[in-house]
């Protein structure tokens, strides 16, 4: 008994004078099942990114295919670079005054292979990182839709890399960091509908306006030259969209599958909803409404994924896609800017509703780590889910503007006429996306120039 005692006693000593040890059995530990998920997860919002440039590629002209592909595919490079030298620990790294993360991860020094327990304690803390990575690269080739056909490359590069470090990188920290102060406010954003959906489409929307509208814009058509292409990226983004909202559980369990259902369920209401407003007010269906619906669909669910019923989800795709719908057709109409690819349409208005409905059908009931929403007999979240899009506006209007500004400062920004005319391909790549097009010998000072009619109807063959 004596001797029961004294152990006893021993292990009460120990607990009181080393109250910071770690104990071998409270350690994190690596979960190959929800390592694996986390990896294909990581691979299918990667896919987004060129799936996104298939999609935004067969909405502009012929003339303008390749820079378009060029500005997201090149993001894929750029963004992961800069993710690992500074990208990451600002977002993610030790918080410093609840706005951004410290330097303490800089050049991934800490990111090792063993998980943290602030973010994901049973994968290793890389792949979280490179999980993490793959949303800081989409969102800013979202943006990209907005200045389709008329931002000069060199310019483009300095933008992305400038907004990428001052503008997503602290949002991200708001959000989704240790001690965010959006985080603490109890807003919630289970996979970007602030970070990524509200920052690039009113990213897009001030850029837009900043650089100005096409050469012909509300004159000549501009229309699409390859819609099977623009469905096809619609038809990758929709699937890669299953890693980028259930994947954001971060484990292979039932929130991952709730996410997964809700994600499918509402994509497909808002593609329904989309057709059926486009139908009524003007007459037909049109496959881009379709895919833009599903778009418009997966947009608005991506903050509530985690926490809403799939029935929740059924009324979120049907308000989205009308919403955005009206955004694209009357709302852009009204005030003229020249939004080329409706990224602001899409992604700023979809974003939006999202956050707000996730005020409104969030329960507890699907995710307990969550909030209930004002449905729900909860109205603070609302409250705060209000002061989150508001702060990310803010956040996205004046960082966008002043980041352009400086930018044109160094590198005109815009094209000149002759090389919109001629079509950024050429001018900017000295490529051609399509050889059978008839081109003229003759050089002018913006290279050479386009005979063949730009309309939809014209059949063409990639080389």
């Amino acid at each position: 008994m004596k001797t029961v005692k004294l152990a006893l006693a021993l292990t009460l000593l120990l607990v009181l004078a080393l109250p910071g040890m770690a104990w071998a059995a409270d350690a994190p530990k690596i979960d190959t099942g929800d390592t694996t998920f986390v990896m294909i997860a990581s691979a299918l919002v990667m896919l987004m990114t060129p799936g996104l440039a298939l999609f935004y590629g067969g909405m502009v002209r012929r003339k303008n295919v390749l820079s378009t592909f060029m500005q997201s595919f090149i993001l894929i490079a750029i963004i992961s670079v800069q993710w690992v030298l500074i990208g990451y620990t600002l977002a993610f790294g030790p918080d410093k005054g609840h706005l951004i993360g410290s330097l303490s991860w800089l050049g991934f020094n800490g990111v090792g292979m063993t998980p943290n327990a602030d973010y994901a304690a049973t994968v290793p803390h890389q792949i979280f990182a490179m999980f993490q990575l793959m949303f800081a690269i989409i969102t800013p080739a979202l943006i990209t839709g907005s200045i389709a056909e008329r931002m000069r490359f060199p310019a483009f590069l300095a933008f992305m890399v400038l907004w990428a470090t001052f503008i997503y990188d602290p949002l991200a920290h708001w959000v989704w960091g240790v001690n965010g102060w959006i985080r603490n406010l109890g807003a919630l954003d289970f996979a970007g509908g602030t970070v990524v959906h509200i920052s690039s489409g009113v990213s897009g929307l001030v850029a837009a306006i900043v650089l100005g509208k096409r050469k012909g814009y509300g004159k000549d058509p501009l229309l699409p030259h390859q819609l099977p292409m623009t469905v096809l990226g619609a038809g990758l983004l929709w699937f890669g969209w299953f890693g980028f909202n259930a994947g954001s559980a971060l484990a292979a369990n039932g929130l991952a599958t709730n996410a997964f259902v809700v994600t499918n369920t509402s994509a497909a209401a808002a593609a329904l909803s989309w057709l059926t407003a486009e139908w009524l007010h003007h007459g037909k269906p049109t496959v881009l409404g379709a895919a833009s619906g599903a778009v418009a669909g997966l947009v608005a669910i991506t903050p509530a994924s985690g926490y809403v019923t799939p029935m929740s989800a059924l009324a979120i795709g049907l308000v989205g896609g009308v919403v955005c719908y009206l955004g694209v057709s009357v709302l852009k109409s009204k005030f003229g800017y020249d939004d080329a690819l409706d990224a602001f349409g899409c992604h700023g208005i979809g974003g939006t509703w999202g956050a707000i409905a996730t005020g409104l059908f969030a329960t507890k009931a699907i995710n307990p780590a969550g909030a209930d929403g004002l449905f729900y007999g909860n109205p603070g979240l609302m409250k705060a889910q209000l002061i989150s899009i508001v702060a990310t506006y803010a956040l996205a209007i004046v960082g966008t503007f002043v980041i352009l500004k400086v930018v044109n400062a160094f590198t005109p920004i815009r094209a000149t006429a002759d090389e919109e005319m001629t079509g950024l391909d050429l001018t900017m790549h000295g490529e051609e996306a399509y050889r059978d097009l008839v081109m003229s010998a003759s050089h002018s000072k913006s290279g050479y120039r386009e005979k063949v009619a730009e309309t939809p109807s014209v059949s063409v063959n990639a080389p």
